[in-house]
């Protein structure tokens, strides 16, 4: 039996599947089915492609989050997985020495950096390949402020 939160995830779509409580880890990029990743907007020119990490369902301390507040989280997060990047990311030799990231990498991005948008209930956004501050190995060593 499906759980109502499941059940509502597919409604709004195999994107917003890749959030899922169910693993107590809110972004599990094994989820995003091949279909979904090949509708995603291709960025143009310098533009990264990246979806916010929400974070976990549950504190450390064993409270469940409600699905507003890991939005909220979404929102601010500083945290992010590279989905695509565009053709011409880290690609001026004056401007980089070696590209700051590469698709299925974790960032750090600036608190509201990009354009946000939504697609099949999932936020992605948009930003300038120079937005991308830092690549880390695990989303959860990044604390919310």
């Amino acid at each position: 039996m499906k759980t109502k939160e499941k059940q509502n995830l597919e409604s709004q779509g195999s994107l917003a599947l890749a959030y899922t409580a169910e693993q107590n880890r809110v972004l599990d990029p094994e989820l995003l089915d091949k279909t979904a990743m090949e509708r995603l907007p291709v960025p143009t020119g310098y533009r990264v492609l990246v979806m916010p990490y929400k974070g976990r369902a549950k504190t450390e301390g064993g409270i469940i989050l409600t699905d507003e507040t890991r939005d909220r989280n979404a929102l601010a997060t500083v945290v992010c997985y590279v989905l695509k990047l565009g053709p011409d990311c880290y690609t001026d030799s004056d401007k980089y020495s070696q590209p700051y990231c590469k698709e299925k990498d974790w960032v750090v991005i600036g608190r509201y950096a990009g354009s946000r948008f939504r697609i099949e209930g999932a936020e992605l956004r948009l930003l300038n390949d120079d937005e991308i501050l830092a690549t880390i190995l695990d989303p959860d060593d990044i604390a919310h402020v």
